[in-house]
């Protein structure tokens, strides 16, 4: 077993991975920027490294990282998800200077990493995919718009390189096509560096369904049953939930078998997920892999009893999966709500402060996963996620009881956050229902809103500024 792993990334997910590595009596090794010094995973770790002054610029640098590797000892690098976890070039790197990348191969990774080129994959191996096209960008406006017509509108438009709900424009109507598409490639070329679109056909409100795979290097593929990802907004996760409450076993069945071919087709090893849509009349479609460790990986843990960041390590040091997929059924079901630092009162906009008061819910079943503790300043610069809620019950309806009461006793003062908002949800008939599709927010959004209250956060919009100054100045 490895001795040291260095965590390229930070927050809630880097501590996650040092807990694995203490359960597997694994040293492990935190990077941080001057702004994430005190954030808990540097607190936890059994080693730190300064990676840089800039609170991004260390997190996204391939070269510093394997130097930061180098310097602890390390022998392999996790790399969580979001940052890196997604490079191609990353993966390439680490595994060129002679460590060890708990994840795909870099191959594999540019390969699902391009949107077209798995697409492609997929039809060429009989995975059910939505009618699209090859990249847009050589084509003339007249050209694209024949393609849209012939597809049928609405169609959606996405970066083929893409990837956390960026670069992605739908399109109702031709005369928004040309707009939508420049926007488009702006976005993609802003966040991903590579401008390239491509366009197919939009599903209305279908159901995101995700299958979580695990691999090993000697050929066996297993999944660990769905995830139901509907309740998002602007293409973001809010609530996940394992398994899914409408899904026959007929479907799951078939959807697992797809989802296994899938990764196999692709030569995918280690943790990864496959991404589908499904319509109202139960077909589904291909939308993507995901090569890295989920977010929601939580709630698959916790209806399985499998550890998945632990098997991401014993995975990348050579150990065969021994699990069949008949060993794994759901015991029950999870539910997972992200607890946003935002104030849903004024567009989510994000809301980094001091937390006064910090006191996460206890109790059976119930799990959170956080780099918050009581006066602990978040940085401005980050994701606005701080915290996960990870329920569990013999029931779907029993679970969102537990979710509910959770996230009452969830506690968090000195900034705004989104628990008052999701505490609505689980109020909603049409949520304890399983009646949801990726439109349920977008139809619900203002009868979810919860009352406006005053309290300690109401000068958030000060603090945000007073803290950026903070940083610069320090």
């Amino acid at each position: 077993m490895f001795k040291r792993i260095l965590i390229a990334n930070r927050g809630e997910i880097a501590v996650r991975i040092i807990r694995a590595c203490n359960d597997l009596k694994i040293e492990s090794v935190a990077i941080y920027s001057r702004a994430d010094r005190d954030s808990l995973h540097v607190k936890m770790a059994t080693h730190t490294y300064a990676i840089s002054e800039d609170p991004i610029k260390g997190y996204l640098d391939a070269d510093l990282i394997i130097q930061a590797a180098k310097a602890t000892e390390s022998e392999a690098i996790h790399p969580g998800y979001g940052f890196l976890s997604e490079n191609a070039t990353f993966a390439k790197k680490v595994e060129e200077a002679g460590l060890i990348f708990i994840g795909p191969s870099h191959e594999v990774i540019a390969k699902m990493g391009d949107k077209n080129a798995a697409r492609n994959l997929m039809i060429a191996n009989g995975i059910p995919v939505v009618p699209g096209t090859e990249p847009l960008n050589s084509l003339s406006l007249y050209e694209i718009k024949k393609i849209a017509q012939k597809i049928g509108y609405p169609v959606i438009l996405k970066a083929s390189s893409g990837g956390g709900g960026r670069g992605i424009r739908v399109v109702f109507k031709e005369e928004d096509l040309q707009s939508s598409f420049e926007a488009c490639k702006r976005e993609a070329l802003t966040f991903f560096k590579d401008d390239d679109v491509f366009m197919e056909k939009y599903i209305q409100n279908p159901r995101h369904i995700e299958f979580q795979i695990l691999a090993d290097n000697y050929g066996n593929t297993i999944h660990l049953l769905e995830r139901d990802c509907s309740i998002q907004r602007r293409h973001q996760k809010l609530i996940e939930i394992a398994p899914s409450p409408t899904m026959s076993t007929d479907l799951r069945r078939r959807m697992g078998v797809v989802a296994v071919a899938a990764a196999k087709a692709a030569n995918y090893t280690n943790a990864g997920t496959v991404e589908f849509l499904v319509d109202d009349y139960n077909n589904f479609y291909f939308m993507e892999m995901n090569t890295r460790i989920q977010v929601e990986h939580g709630i698959t843990e916790e209806i399985t009893g499998f550890d998945l960041i632990g098997r991401q390590i014993r995975i990348a040091n050579g150990e065969i999966l021994d699990l069949s997929q008949n060993d794994i059924q759901a015991q029950g079901f999870a539910i997972e709500a992200r607890i946003n630092a935002e104030d849903v009162h004024n567009d989510f906009v994000p809301t980094p402060g001091t937390i006064s008061t910090y006191y996460p819910p206890l109790g059976p079943f119930v799990r959170v996963d956080s780099y918050m503790y009581k006066n602990f300043t978040i940085p401005p610069f980050y994701d606005s996620m701080i915290a996960k809620v990870i329920v569990k019950a013999t029931s779907y309806d029993l679970a969102v009881n537990k979710l509910y009461r959770a996230l009452n006793e969830f506690k968090i003062r000195g900034i705004k956050t989104t628990i008052p908002f999701l505490i609505n949800i689980c109020n909603d008939k049409d949520f304890r229902k399983g009646n949801f599709d990726t439109s349920y927010l977008e139809n619900k959004l203002e009868e979810l809103m919860p009352e406006i209250t005053k309290d300690e956060s109401e000068i958030v919009a000060a603090i945000a500024v007073a803290l950026v100054k903070h940083f610069e100045e320090d």
